[in-house]
């Protein structure tokens, strides 16, 4: 048994390497045409950087996992019951970041676990429930699920059937989340819509590095147990000026972020940057005027910002990474049929990705890109 864990603790880091390291080409170190022709391109989006904020004080360049440290860093400086525990999270995990918190604040406060993610959920009710602030990372947001059962039985429910003598709210889990490029089966699934349907959590998806900073210290901060994904593309892909010092942004409130008058592109995540480019697409190409907004998060959701541009636009398009059928943004077309049912001027369209587990070669024909959503937009223009 100790040789089988250890084994698929082996492979498991063998499958990040392989998966997440730098691509190896085969062919000599002088054949450099070769080498160029071998170069991937797997982004399926342009990263948008947000504004510089403002009213937060001094800002610096991170990119999103630097901006992930950061949070996790003002918060164990401020809280002295605040530890981290996951996976290899002691030498700063596989996307590094925790990188460097051990040595700044001891292995009591940041310290690995073993390769059981029901452990290390169940360890942080524990945690919480004795009045610390849980810190938990599972290493793929895949893996969560051996974790369900503590998740939804155990941590969504400690307040209630405590009638409010126990909670569990200053449980936070992280977790790497969605496509990369490469990532297969089980390192590129967005498992988001099972956790919506739990009541007694909280789920938040950040587009980018100050909104991860920010969102991630409200999650740490609220009273109730909180799942944090983090889009793992953009750990390095998404770069922007971030404030330096601890800040926080309001949870269950979508954020418009380019105001229009004829479609409602909803999403959250990375496909907040491919709804951006379709919404220049359509600009360009079509006239049309879109509306783009980032849910950022999905439990519970802000039905009256999504509503009140849906009123506006008549037409409301949602997109995410993961399988369409029971997907969130069914839960989002049936709430919006039901308040805007008068207002709408065609069908809601869902983009989304294919009925199948995440393929590997085939993840460029998978994803909801921008010609899909582009393709989406026409059909409702036209409609």
């Amino acid at each position: 048994l100790q040789f089988g864990i250890s084994g698929l603790g082996w492979l498991k880091r063998m499958n990040v390497n392989d998966i997440f390291g730098a691509a190896l080409c085969k062919a000599p170190a002088s054949c450099n045409s070769h080498a160029k022709t071998q170069r991937r391109h797997a982004a399926h989006f342009t990263f948008q950087p947000d504004p510089v904020p403002t009213k937060y004080g001094p800002t610096q360049k991170m990119n999103l996992f630097q901006s992930v440290t950061s949070a996790l860093d003002n918060t164990l400086a401020s809280d002295p019951t605040a530890v981290i525990f996951g996976e290899d999270v002691a030498f700063g995990g596989v996307f590094r970041c925790t990188v460097g918190l051990r040595d700044k604040y001891g292995k009591d406060r940041v310290f690995n676990t073993p390769l059981c993610e029901q452990g290390i959920v169940g360890f942080g009710i524990g945690v919480a429930v004795a009045g610390a602030t849980a810190i938990a990372e599972i290493q793929f947001a895949d893996y969560i699920y051996p974790a369900f059962d503590q998740i939804v039985n155990e941590a969504a429910k400690y307040r209630y059937r405590s009638g409010n003598l126990f909670d569990c709210g200053n449980l936070t889990i992280r977790a790497p989340w969605g496509c990369v490029g490469h990532g297969s089966l089980y390192h590129s699934q967005s498992p988001e819509a099972f956790f919506a349907h739990c009541p007694g959590i909280k789920v938040v998806i950040p587009r980018g590095p100050v909104q991860a900073k920010g969102l991630l210290l409200s999650c740490i901060a609220d009273k109730n147990p909180c799942i944090f994904f983090e889009p793992k593309i953009l750990y390095r892909a998404a770069v922007e000026q971030v404030p330096v010092e601890s800040y926080t942004l309001p949870l269950s409130q979508a954020e418009v972020l380019q105001e229009g008058s004829d479609v409602t592109l909803l999403a959250w995540g990375t496909q907040i940057h491919v709804m951006r480019e379709v919404a220049d697409m359509a600009q360009e190409k079509l006239g049309v005027s879109c509306e783009v907004i980032d849910l950022q998060t999905i439990l519970p959701w802000d039905t009256e910002t999504v509503c009140k541009s849906v009123v506006k636009t008549g037409r409301l398009l949602i997109s995410h990474e993961a399988p369409v059928t029971g997907g969130f943004a069914a839960e989002i077309s049936s709430t919006v049929q039901e308040e805007c049912f008068l207002n709408l001027e065609a069908p809601i369209s869902r983009v989304c990705g294919y009925d199948t587990p995440f393929p590997h070669v085939f993840e460029p024909f998978y994803i909801p890109d921008k010609w899909k959503c582009f393709e989406a937009i026409k059909r409702m223009i036209n409609y």
